[in-house]
């Protein structure tokens, strides 16, 4: 266990550099001065010049690199002297020093994701904090919907092999596979949220956290959750179900059913205590990567359902070019999947005792 760890480790480093370097060297060739955007209208030729110092867009882009590298590494460097970009300012950091050769100052502190070019200085930190847990209730919310209905139609289905209701849950799992989300999602607000308003009392848009009717504070809407979280769980479900289906007939072909049969076990205790355990393996893996790719690929539902996510924070970050904003998200998205790939292979250990971490 602790080979693989370690292992895991040092692979989830050297990926988080990867992608570091891919997503610093892609936004930073684009056109466009940051501190003209962070300006806006109001720049002027010195107002210009102190912002570049401040933030290092007066150097190279080499050493703009580093000095990104500074900034996300838990371990840092920095400079005594005030006029430095790397000065050690209690502004952006809070850290803990650890020692002090000549001007340098070793610190250990959390990874520096800089500040929103458009939000008047917010941290992207701050900004993720914000967004990332409402993205994450609705990316559990709809897998959670996709695997419960997705195992059980699934069952279903290999039950009832080419009977009517196998071949209606699979033209159903088919088209669930074949709609977009954006296509779902509007669909979805226009019947449920509009023409039935009067009967669901869902709305087309909506987030999470609201203002009250007094816009005095905010209070947690639920209702607001049903319609983006069905939309986002449509195309998993209709995976999940399709794997179900097929791993659990394979399994039902395999000689210890044909032995729990043979003891006279019923059809409910074989699926329950022996088939549904072992074909899960593969709808496992199927839902792993749909729960990464939610965090990341919720952008278009949210954007339509006005749900204040992750992925509504990235499209307005794309149209006002808030590149910092845009490199944080990419790589809590890349860290998320390391993470959750680190997770469903502790999942698979104990749904198979014969797989072995390596």
């Amino acid at each position: 266990m602790i080979s693989y760890l370690l292992n895991k480790i040092t692979y989830a480093l050297l990926t988080l550099f990867g992608v570091v370097t891919v997503i610093f060297f892609l936004f930073n060739v684009l056109p466009g001065d940051p501190a003209q955007m962070m300006l806006g209208q109001n720049e002027d030729s010195e107002q210009l010049a102190i912002v570049k110092q401040k933030y290092g867009f007066d150097k190279p882009i080499s050493t703009q690199y580093f000095y990104y590298l500074n900034d996300l590494s838990p371990i840092s460097f920095h400079s005594k002297k005030q006029k430095d970009y790397t000065f050690l300012s209690a502004e952006k950091y809070s850290a803990t020093k650890l020692f002090s050769i000549g001007n340098t100052t070793t610190v250990f502190k959390f990874p520096y994701l800089r500040e929103s070019f458009t939000k008047q200085g917010k941290k992207v930190s701050n900004v993720l904090a914000e967004t990332l847990p409402n993205t994450f209730v609705l990316a559990v919310t709809a897998i959670i919907i996709a695997m419960i209905l997705g195992v059980l139609f699934g069952i279903v289905s290999a039950l009832y092999k080419d009977k009517w209701l196998d071949k209606t849950i699979q033209i159903f799992s088919t088209l669930g596979m074949s709609i977009p989300s954006f296509f779902s999602a509007i669909l979805f607000a226009w019947f449920f949220g509009y023409i039935l308003h009067e009967y669901t009392n869902l709305e087309m848009t909506g987030s999470l956290y609201e203002l009250d009717d007094f816009g005095e504070a905010m209070h947690i809407k639920w209702k607001n959750l049903i319609l983006p979280a069905v939309v986002l769980g449509i195309r998993p479900l209709a995976v999940v179900i399709q794997l179900m289906r097929n791993s659990l007939l394979e399994v039902f072909n395999q000689d210890y059913i044909r032995t729990a049969r043979a003891k006279g076990l019923s059809e409910f205790q074989i699926i329950k205590k022996h088939a549904v355990k072992n074909a899960l393996n593969p709808v496992v893996t199927a839902i792993s990567g749909w729960f990464a790719s939610m965090l990341a690929g919720a952008v278009f539902v949210e954007y339509i359902f006005g749900w204040n996510g992750l992925g509504k924070e990235i499209v307005n970050a794309l149209n006002t070019l808030d590149l910092p904003v845009i490199m944080g998200s990419v790589l809590i998205i890349a860290l998320l999947f390391i993470i959750i790939n680190i997770f469903v292979d502790l999942i698979y250990v104990w749904l198979d005792p014969k797989v072995k971490l390596q």
